[in-house]
Order: C-alpha cells, then sequence, then structure tokens
C-alpha cells in the first residue's frame, strides 16, 4: 500500500471514507479480497509472497492499512515483513468487544513501537471505523485521525509530497460538495496519474527517474505500480462498504469485487 486518502467525519451520511492505492511489483504474488480461511471474520487482500496483507476490515468493524517508508540507504536485508502487522492487528482485535478496543489498541501500539526496529520504514492506519491512529516507526510517532481530510504516502503524514496533497484536495472538495458519494469518483481520485513538477519533486534517495514515475496518485511503470485501488465507506448506519478493484501490467482495470459487511 503506497497512498490512502481519509475523510473522517466530514459527513453525516458516511462518517468514514478511505481510498486508498497498492502499489508493488507486478511479479509479486497477491491474492484478491477475501474473508481468511485462518481468520473468517477478517477481509483482506493477501500478499502471496509474505503471506500479509496491506489494508484490511473486520465485521466488527475493525480496521488497518499500512504504507511503507521509503528510506533506501536505512534498508534491512533481514526485516520481518511489515504485512504481518495489518494481519496482526486484525486478527488479535476480530473478536474485540467495544469497551475493550482501547486497551487492545494501547496494547498493540506498545507491542509494535517495542518491536519497531525489526521492520523497515512504515506508517500503520489501525483502530476501529470509530477512532483511527497512525503509527511511524522511523519517528515512532503515533497520530491520532480526528475530524478532517488527510493523506499518508512514503513519509510520515505531515509530510506534503505533491500527490498527498493533491488527493487531500480532491477528497476535500469532493466530501464538501457532492450530493452523493459515488464509488466511481473516489476511484477517479485514485485513478489520477499526473506527475509532479520537476521542482517539487521529494529526495528520497532513488534518482530523479523514480522520484518522478512515483510521484503520481496512479503509478505504471514498466515492472511496478498501482496494483489495487481500495475504497472502504462506513455509513451512517455503521455499515461498512468495500470495494476492490485490481490492475493488470498494463494499468488496465480486470476486476471489482464489493462486499458489504
Amino acid at each position: 500500500m503506497c497512498i490512502l486518502f481519509i475523510a473522517n467525519k466530514m459527513r453525516r451520511d458516511f462518517p468514514l471514507i478511505i481510498a486508498a492505492n497498492r502499489d508493488e511489483f507486478y511479479a509479486r504474488p497477491t491474492a484478491p479480497s477475501e474473508f481468511w480461511n485462518s481468520h473468517p471474520t477478517m477481509l483482506a487482500g493477501r500478499d502471496l509472497e509474505a503471506g500479509g496483507t496491506w489494508m484490511g476490515v473486520t465485521r466488527n468493524g475493525m480496521i488497518s492499512a499500512l504504507t511503507n517508508v521509503r528510506e533506501p540507504h536505512n534498508l534491512k536485508q533481514n526485516a520481518v515483513s511489515r504485512g504481518e502487522l495489518v494481519a496482526n492487528w486484525l486478527s488479535l482485535s476480530a473478536s474485540t468487544s467495544k469497551n475493550k478496543v482501547e486497551n487492545d489498541s494501547e496494547h498493540y501500539l506498545s507491542r509494535i513501537r517495542e518491536n519497531r526496529h525489526h521492520y523497515n520504514g512504515y506508517n500503520l492506519l489501525f483502530g476501529n471505523i470509530n477512532k483511527l491512529r497512525v503509527y511511524n516507526n522511523v519517528n515512532d510517532t503515533t497520530h491520532t485521525i480526528e475530524k478532517g481530510v488527510y493523506g499518508l504516502s512514503n513519509a510520515d503524514i505531515a509530510t506534503p509530497w505533491p500527490k498527498v496533497t493533491q488527493g487531500v484536495t480532491a477528497l476535500n472538495h469532493y466530501v464538501n460538495n457532492a450530493k452523493l458519494i459515488d464509488h466511481e469518483s473516489l476511484f477517479e481520485l485514485l485513478a489520477q496519474d499526473n506527475k509532479a513538477e520537476d521542482d517539487a519533486l521529494p529526495d528520497t534517495g532513488i534518482g530523479y527517474e523514480w522520484e518522478k514515475a512515483l510521484s503520481s496518485i496512479f503509478i505504471h511503470t514498466p515492472n511496478y505500480g498501482t496494483r489495487t485501488s481500495t475504497l472502504l465507506l462506513v455509513d451512517l448506519n455503521n455499515q461498512i462498504t468495500w470495494v476492490e478493484r485490481r490492475f493488470d501490467e498494463h494499468g488496465k482495470a480486470q476486476e471489482t469485487r464489493a462486499f458489504t459487511l
């Protein structure tokens, strides 16, 4: 998962909207969203190489998603797969009652802080439909998602990369002006492929060509790009809608799956 946008408590009809893209090498084997046999109340895609996931939700409203922090000079070759962080939170909290969420969240935060050096850099969004927070293991910081529109990519949540600013602005305008929330409009936001201007590119140590290629919300290169776009919407009755659209190596949509919880 490389970019996600959150509109929290901005609308009465949909108090929570999350729109996210997962970017990955096309050769990495991946299973589409489904309820896992090992955890039947957990809905998520699956990374078939390492066994974890990048984003998921449970029937009792627990949520988690992951973005990698781009630190090419600090990569650990023997690091634990970051995808297990999402899967671990969702499996841990799959049967959690509402009055235990806060305790479980604090306990999980303590665990991941203690083990933060075992992983390469990441941002972990976790919590439930009513309370979400983001933990960054590079800075060892936690940010609570209050009312507002947020964007999160491959730096911390306070870093205004051009594509993050673009998506936040677009989502903020949409949730404040749309009469009805439409899935296709949110997918269009996630499909924006315009690149940042050269003077606005971040410098993360990967060179100009890659900085440019990765500067759009939707990414497409010969070997790497946006593999899935996912929408998670929670309505005023706490009904969760999950819609996943998968793309091939040409950037063409191949399949859309929808679930209601």
